[in-house]
């Protein structure tokens, strides 16, 4: 239009040049207009595109915050449970025993009192007091406590005081005292005379004198029912040894730190052999009850600490015997290597150590239902009412276990019975706790406790498989409470060998005690007589092998 313009601007009229003119003008003012514009939709644009970007991390960051806000919120409610089991670690009882709160067959008391009700009563009592009191319905005494038969009786006569020479002798009147006569040291002294024998045609001569291979340990001052004193104070009524020493002080015996460890020493070089014996007895059974337990002991490489062992039990419950064995840690091997060839039944907690052991091919693993209630017992505090369930399911299989062991049935009539009762209860539980799991937090202690179960579900119908099968593992936890005590008392032990050593004697008084035997007669027995014992008839001295008889 310009150049146009340019042709015609000499010959066109001036006022349609001001007109084209104004035209150009507010071409290039569109034109302008146009590009701001566009620039302004640009960056409008660009503004959006911030916008969505921020409304996207906006909507990212309250995601997170909502996940935050959960993991917390689950984190204080798992924190609260921690704090209520503390609570109840310290200032509650630590029976496992479950009553439920809302149990049908329980009453329901009128825990509010309606105040009125009660002024009423008082006054119409007031009213019509009577100062009769009822007396209380004497009881049947049970008599004087039976004295036990075995035990040495001292006569002692006891005339009156008056002259008795002109009466006459009626009759007497018996009473019985039990008495205590305190322990006492006293010397051994062994006279041997020494005998010598004719020559004979070499024109040599011998010298003949009684042996003293009966002692249990050779040159040693202690006799056998000194050294099973020792021993028995220490394992099982735990009594340090500096106790011992100050009780034989008082006797005017000082016999020196030094000298009880050697004696110690020795004795458990002597009944070594009978301790790998006992070993073979009990893992060679085909259904075992496996445990662990800590104990701290002196290091001669670790100053300043005490470095942790473990004790390992091994339970044999059908003929009675319990092992202990020392180990520096608590790695699986341990365990692997004594049930290296172990087959049958093997019942253990959910430790993993044992899962390897389980796997194989002629082993059963059975799982401990105490383990499994306590569980759900620590989950009362996080979910009542779906922990309540599952301990009542769990009462109902102790009550028929119960049943079993009121009516002493065989392992046989055991087994149809828990077919009969035991088996559908399981079926309902099992369903419960399957479906219950989906719907819970894994990490509650609720959601680890239906993981427990179902984890490992197999293994706690097992012990549906034979009448002689426990379905816990508390006997053998029972065995361990004597070591929980030692470590109360001694605190730790001096050295690994020490450690063993403690292994051996709790081994030998844990089954002494399954087998109602004194652990003081059986040891002294052994003493005295393991030496003069081929290793053919070693046996014989096992605590469940042992003549009763002989004690």
């Amino acid at each position: 239009m310009e150049t146009l313009l340019k042709q015609y601007q000499n010959n066109a009229p001036k006022e349609l040049l001001l007109a084209v003119s104004h035209l150009i003008i507010e071409k290039e003012n569109l034109v302008s207009k146009t590009s701001e514009l566009e620039i302004e939709k640009s960056e409008l644009e660009i503004e959006k595109s911030e916008l969505e970007i921020e409304k996207s991390e906006l909507e990212i960051e309250k995601s997170e915050l909502e996940i935050e806000k959960s993991q917390l919120t689950s984190k204080v409610s798992y924190l609260e449970f921690q704090i209520e089991q503390l609570k109840r670690m310290i200032f509650g009882s630590k029976s496992e025993r479950f009553i439920a709160a809302n149990n049908p067959e329980q009453l329901q008391l009128p825990f509010e009192v309606d105040a009125k009700e009660v002024a009423q009563e008082v006054e119409e009592v007031m009213e019509q007091i009577s100062y009769e009191r009822p007396k209380k319905a004497k009881k049947p005494h049970p008599g004087r406590l039976a004295l036990p038969s075995h035990l040495p009786v001292n006569e002692i006569i006891v005339e009156p005081t008056e002259d008795v020479s002109q009466m006459k002798f009626i009759g007497n009147e018996i009473t019985d005292e039990l008495d205590y006569v305190p322990a006492k040291l006293e010397i051994n002294r062994y006279i041997r005379p020494k005998y010598i024998t004719p020559e004979n045609q070499e024109i040599k001569q011998e010298v003949k004198i009684a042996s003293l291979d009966f002692r249990p340990i050779d040159k040693c001052i202690a006799g056998a029912y000194l050294l099973a004193l020792i021993i028995i104070d220490k394992y099982l009524d735990h009594l340090p040894i500096y106790r011992q020493l100050q009780r034989f002080a008082r006797e005017g015996v000082i016999i020196s730190t030094s000298t009880i460890e050697s004696w110690q020493r020795l004795l458990a070089q002597l009944l070594r052999p009978l301790y790998e014996m006992h070993k073979q007895y009990a893992i060679k059974n085909g259904y075992l009850q496996v445990d662990e337990s800590t104990i701290k002991v002196q290091d001669k490489n670790k100053k300043g600490t005490t470095h942790q062992g473990y004790m390992w039990v091994y339970r044999a419950p059908i003929p009675e015997i319990v092992y202990f064995e020392y180990q520096k840690g608590r790695a699986k091997e341990f365990p692997e290597a004594v049930l290296e060839n172990f087959e049958g039944y093997l019942q253990t907690d959910a430790y993993a150590g044992y899962n390897q052991i389980g796997q194989k091919q002629n082993v059963v693993p059975l799982s401990c239902w105490a383990h499994a209630r306590r569980k759900f017992e620590q989950a009362l505090n996080y979910n009542k009412a779906k922990a309540t369930v599952v301990l009542l399911k769990i009462q109902e299989l102790y009550a028929i276990e119960r049943q079993a062991k009121e009516e002493s049935l065989t392992p046989e009539k055991r087994h149809a019975l828990r077919l009969e009762k035991a088996l559908p209860l399981l079926n309902e539980l099992g369903k419960y706790i399957y479906e219950q799991a989906k719907l819970e937090t894994p990490q509650s202690p609720l959601g680890k406790a239906y993981a427990y179960c179902t984890n490992r579900w197999d293994t706690f119908l097992n012990y549906l498989k034979d009448g002689t099968l426990e379905i816990d593992n508390n006997n053998i936890e029972n065995a361990i409470r004597p070591l929980a005590l030692g470590r109360k008392n001694y605190l730790f032990a001096g050295s690994h060998d020490a450690a063993e050593n403690i292994a051996m004697y709790y081994s030998f008084f844990g089954t002494c005690k399954k087998h109602n035997i004194n652990p003081m007669k059986w040891l002294v027995y052994v003493l005295k007589n393991i030496n003069k014992t081929k290793m053919s008839e070693l046996h014989n001295l096992l605590p469940h092998l042992i003549d009763k008889n002989l004690l």
